[in-house]
């Protein structure tokens, strides 16, 4: 069996002395895992880090076996992700968020959304905006997606500003204003509002929103530990946008 396809490098781990098992999100055949001969060699190496978009092979003899890869470079950005903390741990995140889905489902959608996010490694205020967006997407992909269609209590699309914690629905702000303390505040832009309009405090607002379904419906049931790579991403993405904050006022 064999096939093409693109393909976000999410890990590489060492097998024997110069092999990698490279995982990687593709286009069209979902979460793949594959054998790359020579892996380690300073000719292949630079080019198979996670970040990194490439054009992939994929050659077995049954279809459940876990097959060869071949990779060729199409976009680096080993560069940035190993000389930046920042980048560094978004990928990380990514790639733990990604390993939510089933191996080899085609998720098409996310492979755009997670090269589409790699692409802001070097901007924390987009970056931050785009990784919220990210894991409601998830959440969505796996069939917890949150209702931020219309108000709960009213029915009404207009000035949601809140989410329920129970039942993932929006509610609107005449709604919310008596139960305000048992809400989630819901910042502007998850309601497709442009990422420019994103600030730090709503991407911190966003995190806090989509951390608690990703722990109520992912993390917490599957044994999973929340902190092991979002926690130093927001540690850091939080520290960056305060300094870009402070700047911004001199």
């Amino acid at each position: 069996m064999e096939w093409q396809d693109e393909g976000l490098i999410l890990s590489v781990r060492r097998h024997g002395e110069r092999d990698v098992i490279l995982e990687a999100m593709t286009r069209s055949h979902g979460r793949h895992l594959g054998l790359v001969r020579g892996g380690r060699s300073a000719r292949q190496a630079p080019g198979l880090q996670p970040g990194n978009r490439v054009a992939l092979t994929w050659r077995a003899r049954l279809e459940e076996h876990l097959g060869q890869f071949t990779a060729e470079p199409l976009q680096s950005r080993a560069g940035l992700v190993l000389s930046d903390p920042l980048a560094l741990h978004a990928v990380m995140h990514l790639a733990s968020l990604l390993r939510l889905m089933p191996e080899r489902q085609v998720h098409g959608g996310l492979y755009e959304a997670a090269d589409g996010l790699c692409q802001l490694l070097a901007e924390p205020l987009l970056l931050g905006a785009v990784m919220v967006r990210f894991e409601v997407n998830i959440l969505a992909e796996l069939g917890f997606g949150l209702d931020l269609s219309c108000c709960a209590a009213t029915g009404r699309g207009d000035a949601l500003t809140h989410v329920s914690p129970k039942s993932g629905r929006a509610v609107s702000a005449g709604a919310a204003e008596p139960y305000r303390d048992r809400l989630l505040p819901l910042p502007a832009f998850l309601l497709g509002e442009g990422l420019e309009e994103a600030d730090s405090q709503g991407i911190d607002a966003g995190f806090r929103l989509a951390g608690h379904f990703l722990e109520r419906h992912l993390f917490i049931p599957r044994g999973l530990d929340p902190t092991a790579t979002r926690q130093p991403f927001l540690a850091i993405l939080r520290d960056r946008l305060a300094i870009a904050s402070k700047i911004s006022k001199i």
